[in-house]
Parts: structure tokens; C-alpha cells; sequence
């Protein structure tokens, strides 16, 4: 069978790549987000970013996982952390620029995919993964379906309150997951990337983060959490020390005690092997013997 043509969209980091049907990220290639509010700018870079992989008859599908909200399907795109896209059509302009079948989802809708396919979740059923990077997601499988909601967007962790009094962050309601932990957040509170983030910010970061997993171990009867994203690998094991713990604080029902929060395994090869994904799931292709309906 032909290989998938991925696509990874964040605030930022523009990847592209190319992944066989039994998971493998065979091929790589990124560039940084461009900067400004030139939407036309911004779908360019995707196109020189993608040119390299041309023809494209040598894949079966292009698969994107791409920063949210967006429109069902993923057709008009809306990414908080991209400001340059409202309401962008980019399904279409993917599909015209490759002429190949093109499916669009959130990114991390997508990352959970890649752990439910390749990673950690791999013989999970019920599972959530978690992006903590420039932006805070989460995807989200149930009884072995991914979540989609009524628009598509189920899954939109980094918009749960996690804080009280929170801290204002353009384009956020005040005291969000997003507003308080993603990279963005940490930035435009501590004055620094979160690249140099003390060791409690790091702390604190991983608290506020396990205790929103924890809600949704909570509400929905999960068993994993997979986390992945430069912030939280970047943070490490105290990050995740302190994830779990508040997990383990929070989940005292018998049905969540012993819940865990982990490192996605996917790693950092994770966004590519999920947009790989949207694009099989979309083509209802098997991923590991699952379908992921």
C-alpha cells in the first residue's frame, strides 16, 4: 500500500513527512510557523514545506493534524495560537495543491491516535491524549471511538478551567488549562520561553495539568493519559512526577484510583505519525488491526 503524506500545523513548527501503513515515519522535514497575520504567507510555507514530496500520486492520502477550533471535517480552520487563519479553508487548498484525498482533525485528536495506534495506548480502549506545547489539547477515545462532538472539536481540554483567580492571556478565558500551562502561557507570564522554566514553574505547570486529566479520568472512566508536546517532554520526569501526583490526589473513586498520566510514546515523531492517522481513519484503513471509527 502506498505511504501517507502527514502534515503537522502548530503555532510554532510547520512539519511534513511521510509515513508507511505500519506506523513508521519514514521521512521528515520542518520549518518554523511564519510570524505576522498573512494567512496566504502562512499556506505558501505549507506548499514549500510540501514540495519536496511532490509528485504526490506516490501516496495514498494526505492526512493533517492541525491546531483548533476548526468546522467539521476540519474544512475551515480557526487555530487559537495561529492568528493568521480564520475560517481558512484548508482542506480544500490542501486537496487542490495535491490532488490527493485530504483529511484535516485537530492535532491533538491526531497525537491520540498515533499513541492508540504506535504508542502508548496501543491495547487501551478508553484513553486521552494530551498535547502541552505552544497550545494546550487532548483527543480523546472511548469504548475504542475517537470523540468528535457536535462540531468536530470534542476534546478541547486546554479550555477547562484549571485555575481560580487565573491569568489573562489574549484570545482566553481567564484561568484556562491554556491560559495558565502551555508554552505561550509560561512566556508571557515569566518573561521567558519555557525552555528556561524554573523548577517551579515546571511543578506548577504539571500540577495544573493532572489535575484537568484528572477531571476527565474522572468523567469518563479512563485509564491512561498520554501527554506529549515540546513543553511537557521538554519538562520531563518532574513535570510528569508532579502530573501524576495531582492525578493520584484527584482520582480517589474506585473506578480511577491507579490512573496514570505518562509520556507519549510516540515521542516527538508523534504529530507526524497521527496526521498520518486523520488521513487512514478518513479512508476507514486499518492502523495496528483497529479502526478507530
Amino acid at each position: 500500500m502506498k505511504p501517507a503524506l502527514a502534515v503537522d500545523i502548530g503555532g510554532t513548527k510547520l512539519a511534513a513527512g511521510v509515513v508507511d501503513d505500519s506506523g513508521r515515519l519514514l521521512h521528515r522535514k520542518a520549518q518554523p510557523t511564519p510570524a505576522g497575520g498573512d494567512g496566504e504567507a502562512l499556506f505558501q510555507a505549507v506548499c514549500e514545506l510540501l514540495a519536496s514530496y511532490a509528485p504526490f500520486d506516490d501516496y495514498l492520502v494526505c492526512g493533517v493534524g492541525c491546531g483548533g477550533p476548526m468546522t467539521s471535517g476540519g474544512h475551515l480552520v480557526s487555530p487559537l495560537n495561529i492568528p493568521a487563519w480564520r475560517n481558512f479553508p484548508l482542506v480544500q487548498r490542501l486537496t487542490e495543491l495535491t490532488g490527493l484525498p485530504t483529511a484535516v482533525d485537530n492535532d491533538a485528536k491526531a497525537l491520540a491516535l498515533a499513541e492508540g495506534w504506535m504508542g502508548v495506548a496501543r491495547d487501551e480502549e478508553n484513553f486521552m491524549g494530551m498535547v502541552v506545547s505552544t497550545g494546550v489539547g487532548g483527543g480523546i477515545v472511548l469504548n475504542g471511538r475517537l470523540l468528535e462532538g457536535a462540531t468536530g472539536n470534542a476534546g478541547h481540554v486546554g479550555q477547562m478551567i484549571a485555575a481560580r483567580p487565573g491569568r489573562p492571556l489574549a484570545l482566553h478565558v481567564t484561568g484556562v488549562l491554556e491560559a495558565e500551562a502551555s508554552g505561550t502561557a509560561i512566556a508571557a507570564h515569566t518573561g521567558h520561553p519555557a525552555s528556561e522554566a524554573n523548577t517551579a514553574v515546571v511543578a506548577e505547570t504539571g500540577k495544573l495539568v493532572g489535575c484537568v486529566a484528572a477531571s476527565v479520568v474522572n468523567l469518563l472512566d479512563l485509564r491512561l493519559v498520554a501527554v506529549a508536546g515540546s513543553v511537557a517532554l521538554g519538562f520531563g520526569e518532574p513535570f510528569f512526577a508532579a502530573a501524576q501526583a495531582e492525578l493520584d490526589r484527584v482520582c480517589q473513586l474506585d473506578y480511577s484510583l491507579g490512573a496514570r498520566i505518562v509520556p507519549a510514546g510516540c515521542g516527538d515523531e508523534g504529530p507526524l505519525i497521527g496526521a498520518a492517522a486523520v488521513g487512514l481513519r478518513h479512508l476507514g484503513q486499518p492502523m495496528g488491526g483497529r479502526i478507530f471509527t
